[in-house]
Formats: structure tokens, sequence, C-alpha cells
């Protein structure tokens, strides 16, 4: 089956009623739990990504006081991963190399913060060395008055 391109599509959306439209994002919500949280996002939270941002740092948080408790770095490593899964998502919702590179230190500052003992397995210091090269790329990515203001964040975290 053949997918059609964004320019096709698009030109599809713009012959389409406008109630045809709301019936056709709705069933699209309907369909993956993914499509729903970025409907939302798009609607109800766009206008505001410092607050969203800040909530996201909150949910950092949460999982990260619920890792303090946990002592088997393979559960620590499994949550992590999803954590980052889930970062990763709302860095793709805000489209902003700026503030996800902001989300990426700040995961990384909690990591070492967190006391847990990353150290011990490879697995984990890869994790953490990968976030390094991704914020890396994030920053090269930026403007260059923002530039020195993120390395000079990242060198706090290295």
């Amino acid at each position: 089956m053949k997918t059609s391109s964004i320019s096709e599509l698009k030109k599809e959306l713009n012959e389409l009623p406008q109630k045809q439209l709301v019936e056709l994002c709705l069933h699209l919500a309907k369909y993956k739990k993914d499509n729903k949280e970025f409907l939302d996002y798009l609607l109800f939270q766009a206008h505001d990504k410092t607050s969203f941002i800040t909530a996201v740092k909150e949910e950092i948080d949460l999982h990260f006081d619920e890792l303090k408790a946990q002592s088997n770095l393979y559960y620590v490593k499994k949550s992590l991963r999803k954590l980052l899964r889930i970062m990763t998502k709302y860095c793709k919702y805000i489209s902003d190399k700026a503030l996800a590179a902001d989300l990426h230190i700040y995961f990384c500052r909690k990591m070492k913060a967190s006391g847990i003992h990353y150290h011990k397995s490879q697995l984990l210091i890869n994790m953490y060395e990968q976030q390094l090269k991704k914020i890396n790329t994030l920053i090269n990515g930026l403007h260059e008055d923002l530039q020195q203001d993120y390395l000079n964040d990242l060198q706090d975290i290295i």
C-alpha cells in the first residue's frame, strides 16, 4: 500500500469542509494514544511552551524519585529508558532545539544528582554518553549566542 506524501495530504485536507476535518482529527485521535496526546498538546499547551517544559521536568522529577528506592540496576536501566522515550516524544512535540537541549541537560543533571550508581553499569554509562552526544548535536543547531549558554550548562554536567 502506497502512502501519500505530505503535500498530497495537505492539498486534500484543504479541500475538505471543516466538519469533515474535525471528524478526521477525532478519528485519528481515537486510533492511537500518541496521536491523542499530540493533538492535546497542539490544542491546549502549544501556546505556552515554558509551562509545558515545567510540567515535563516535574514528570522527570517524579520518575527519579521513584528510582531512588530501586537498588537493582536492571530496573533502573529499564526505567531510565522509558523516561528517555517519553522525553523524546515530548521533544518531538515542542520541535524546538533549545528546549529539547534544556530537557536533556536537565535529565543528565538529575541522573548525576540522583545517587544512581550508573558508573557500575556499562549500559547506563553508554546511555549517559548518548545523552551528551544528543545535547551536543542539539546545541550545534542553535544560534551562536544560545550555543554558549548551553555549552556552559553542558560543561557543568560533564
